[in-house]
C-alpha cells in the first residue's frame, strides 16, 4: 500500500529519542517492571514508584518533512506519514461526543523512558496511555520477519502503526478504563482489547485509499491496497498471534494464557474492520464468538 503521488508530508508527528534511551524516575529496572505490569494487566503503577510522565526521556529531534517518495521507501518517514493519515481518519470518524487529540509518535533504539516506565527494544511496539504515546523501535519489523516468519512489506508496517493508534482511540473512548485487563485467556478482556485494536486498524486501511489529504486537495492519502499487500498485513497480524508466538518459542499452545488473541482471531477482526468499516462492527466486547 503506497502513498499517492504529489506533494509531501509536513512531518513533526514522530519524536526521535536518544540512542540507547534514557532513564526514568524510579530507575531502569523498576521502570521495566512498571511497564511490564501495565502492558500485561492494565494497572498503572507509575505514580506509586515515581515513574510517571515526568520520567520520559527527552526527545533529541523529530522526523521532519518527507516527500511521498521517502514515505514509500523509508520506515521513519512512513511512520510519520501514516500517523498523519490516521489523524485525519480518526478525527472524522470518532463520535461527536468524544474529543479528539492525536497520540504522540515516538521512535527509539535500544531503550526509552515513557510515562508507563522504562522500555527496551525487546518490548516491541506499544501504546502508553499516561503520556498518550505510541512507542516503537523500527528494527522491530526486521525481528518480525526473522524471528516470527512474517513476510514484511509497507502495509505490514502500517498495520502495526494503526493497531497502536487503535489503542489510543480506546483510551479516548474509555475502553481502557472499562476493560479488565488483569487476566488472560482466549475470551478475556485483554484479548478483546487487542482484537478491537486490530479491527480499528482494518477500518483505517479500508478507508485510507478514499480519504483525501487536507494538505493535498483532490489527492487521497493512499493508493488502494493490492491483494498481495493485504496478504502481508494479514500475515503480520498472524505472526503476532499468541498461539504462533507460543509455537515459535518452542512451547505448547495454551489459550488460558493468551493476552492478544490467536493468529486466526487477529486476522478475522482486522478483516471485519476492513470490510465493514464501523465502530459498531468492531465491538469485540459484545461479540459472543471471538
Amino acid at each position: 500500500m503506497t502513498f499517492s503521488e504529489g506533494g509531501s508530508f509536513e512531518g513533526g508527528r514522530v519524536r526521535r529519542h536518544g540512542r540507547g534511551g534514557g532513564a526514568v524516575a524510579g530507575g531502569g529496572v523498576v521502570g521495566l517492571i512498571v511497564l511490564a505490569i501495565y502492558l500485561f494487566t492494565g494497572q498503572d503503577l507509575s505514580g506509586v514508584v515515581g515513574g510517571g510522565q515526568q520520567g520520559g526521556s527527552a526527545p533529541v529531534g523529530e522526523v521532519g518533512e518527507c516527500t511521498v517518495e521517502q514515505a514509500n521507501a523509508d520506515p521513519l518517514c512512513r511512520y510519520s506519514a501514516t500517523l498523519q493519515a490516521l489523524d485525519a481518519y480518526w478525527e472524522a470518524t470518532l463520535p461527536a461526543d468524544v474529543a479528539f487529540a492525536p497520540p504522540v509518535g515516538n521512535e527509539f533504539e535500544g531503550g526509552v523512558g515513557t510515562g508507563c516506565g522504562q522500555a527496551s527494544a525487546s518490548t516491541g511496539p506499544f501504546y502508553c496511555p499516561p503520556d498518550q504515546g505510541i512507542y516503537l523501535d523500527v528494527s522491530f519489523f526486521a525481528l518480525l520477519q526473522q524471528q516470527f516468519g512474517a513476510q514484511g512489506g509497507p502495509l505490514a508496517e502500517m498495520y502495526i502503526y494503526a493497531h497502536e493508534y487503535g489503542h489510543h482511540i480506546q483510551n479516548l473512548t474509555g475502553v481502557f478504563d472499562a476493560a479488565d485487563r488483569s487476566g488472560g485467556g482466549a475470551e478475556s478482556d485483554s484479548v478483546r482489547v487487542e482484537l478491537q485494536a486490530d479491527c480499528y486498524a482494518g477500518m483505517w486501511v479500508g478507508d485510507a485509499a478514499t480519504r483525501e489529504d487536507p494538505d493535498r486537495p483532490g489527492t487521497t492519502f493512499l493508493q488502494p491496497p493490492t491483494a498481495e499487500e493485504l496478504a502481508q498485513a494479514l500475515d503480520a497480524a498472524a505472526s503476532v498471534g499468541d498461539d504462533h508466538i507460543q509455537q515459535q518459542s518452542g512451547g505448547g499452545v495454551n489459550p488460558d494464557t493468551w493476552t492478544h488473541g490467536s493468529s486466526e482471531q487477529r486476522q478475522k477482526w482486522f478483516t471485519i474492520g476492513y470490510e465493514q468499516g464501523s465502530l459498531a462492527a468492531c465491538d469485540t466486547f459484545a461479540a459472543s464468538d471471538l
